[in-house]
């Protein structure tokens, strides 16, 4: 999975500083199909609700979430649909600021290919556009960080569910959004996956402004932790201080 950029908390006029992570490749693990329909089965035992023919949905539905009440406004994740998306994602990974950590530029063809690696995956991971006051202006990933290859780094717990989160547009950056936004999707996901107990993030260990925007928007530092292409800080919410960080 390519870096991830987002914006921090600094005061409005401030310079912006680009906040970026980067992580192992998220799509690169091929869960078998005989082990992901064990994996469901389990899920159906623990959770009986789900036998209704929604079992399955590795990420309990995430289209159907709705709304969240932020400092900036109403703001939803909405699953990216290519064929709408595409060109409002492909202009902002083209952004040099974001490219550089990204490593996604160039024709609208490389940005639909990494959606679709993951819209036609297993729904570990999904793209989403993070729409604020009715606007889209952000881009996130929310994947199952305990099915991830990240999971190989840390000790993963069963529903552990990471993001990765890029600002698009430069006036959003630099005036607290990115943090707002971190906190509010992390809530999203502890008020919508009752079974996920922490999110988490492994921002770049040498990108303090992105260090920051996480401890900021409720994440504490955990560890330190090597990925095949960086040192990372392995950020945390839990779901029992969420009310207290």
């Amino acid at each position: 999975m390519p870096p991830i950029d987002a914006s921090n908390g600094t005061e409005a006029g401030a310079p912006a500083p680009q906040l970026a992570e980067s992580v192992e490749d998220t799509l690169e693990l091929r869960i078998p199909d005989e082990l992901l329909a064990q994996f469901r089965e389990a899920e159906r035992d623990a959770d009986p609700e789900q036998a209704d023919g929604c079992a399955g949905d590795l990420l309990d539905h995430l289209a159907e979430w709705g709304p969240a009440t932020t400092s900036h406004g109403s703001f939803q994740l909405v699953p990216v649909r290519v064929e709408r998306d595409l060109v409002l994602i492909s202009r902002w990974m083209n952004d040099p600021a974001v490219a550089a950590f990204w490593e996604l530029a160039g024709p609208d063809s490389v940005t639909a290919a990494h959606l679709r690696t993951q819209l036609d995956g297993d729904g570990r991971s999904l793209p989403c556009l993070g729409v604020l006051e009715g606007v889209p202006m952000s881009y996130f990933e929310i994947y199952r960080a305990d099915l991830d290859p990240l999971a190989r780094h840390y000790p993963a717990r069963p529903h552990d569910t990471g993001l990765h989160l890029l600002v698009g547009g430069i006036a959003d950056r630099g005036r607290g959004v990115g943090s707002t936004l971190l906190r509010a999707v992390a809530d999203l996901i502890f008020d919508k996956r009752s079974r996920c107990t922490r999110v988490i993030a492994e921002p770049d260990l040498r990108n303090t402004p992105s260090v920051s925007a996480f401890l900021s928007g409720g994440f504490r530092y955990s560890a330190e932790i090597d990925l095949p292409r960086k040192r990372a800080a392995l950020m945390v919410r839990e779901r029992a201080l969420r009310n207290l960080l």
